[in-house]
């Protein structure tokens, strides 16, 4: 499978105790590489994204994709960009937890501390890029200061020109729609926004692939665990 890199051992073990079933894994995650609807290098960034995010943190899988990346031309510049998107996807905890909070605070009859007012500069400039989200409004109105600490981290993300708008939505798809994430409010959002930024149906299809071929990682780590503890037993049968 030279779409996840280089786990030869996984997958020759896997071939000689199922080789129909291996045939069939293989070309199904091949198929992203193989139809040609998303460059190469772009491919192998995504797959950085899947592998480093914060709800993933796979360390075998950032350093293949990474090296492949690198292979395929991507520079520091943007392999880095990617890491910065995957840490701060974090947000999505008070995106779905602040909403709770004032909800239930109401519910309970207690009221929120007042926040002293200050400037918001980060947010303030994520609103004049016309990339705020109303999702973030009731963490904000809990902690302005807070939010603006943290929005001053994605600013640079999205006033950076490493990668198009494009480029941007579609990496943000693959992060909200990843199996260890599955933010339904993001992935909307970042589907509506890669369509107006141009994209075609067919590419965010193929990154939405691009999270289910990321399964696969299941074999590439428990398949050698389990060639190893049946060679263990069969070794103290001996």
């Amino acid at each position: 499978m030279t779409a996840m890199g280089p786990w030869d051992c996984a997958l020759d073990t896997l071939r000689g105790w199922d080789p129909s079933w291996s045939a069939i894994c293989s070309t199904m995650t091949d198929n992203p590489w193989q139809g040609g609807v998303l460059p190469g290098k772009f491919l192998e960034l995504v797959g950085v994204a899947l592998n480093a995010a914060c709800t993933n943190l796979n360390p075998d899988g950032t350093r293949r994709h990474i090296r492949a990346a690198l292979a395929a031309g991507a520079t520091r510049e943007e392999i880095l960009m990617v890491l910065k998107m995957a840490s701060v996807m974090s947000i999505h905890s008070c995106s779905l937890g602040a909403p709770i909070l004032l909800e239930e605070a109401k519910a309970a009859g207690v009221a929120p501390a007042q926040k002293s007012e200050g400037p918001t500069p980060s947010c303030d400039r994520m609103r004049a890029a016309g990339q705020w989200n109303v999702a973030w409004e009731p963490f904000f109105a809990l902690d302005p200061q807070w939010t603006d600490e943290f929005m001053a981290t994605g600013v640079s993300i999205y006033a950076s020109k490493t990668f198009t708008p494009k480029e941007l939505e579609l990496l943000s798809i693959a992060f909200d729609a990843s199996y260890t994430h599955m933010y339904a409010p993001g992935t909307r959002r970042h589907i509506k926004g890669a369509l107006a930024a141009g994209a075609s149906v067919e590419e965010i299809m193929e990154v939405l692939k691009l999270c289910v071929v990321q399964g696969v990682q299941a074999c590439n780590l428990g398949v050698p665990i389990l060639a190893e503890e049946l060679a263990r037993i069969e070794t103290q049968r001996r």
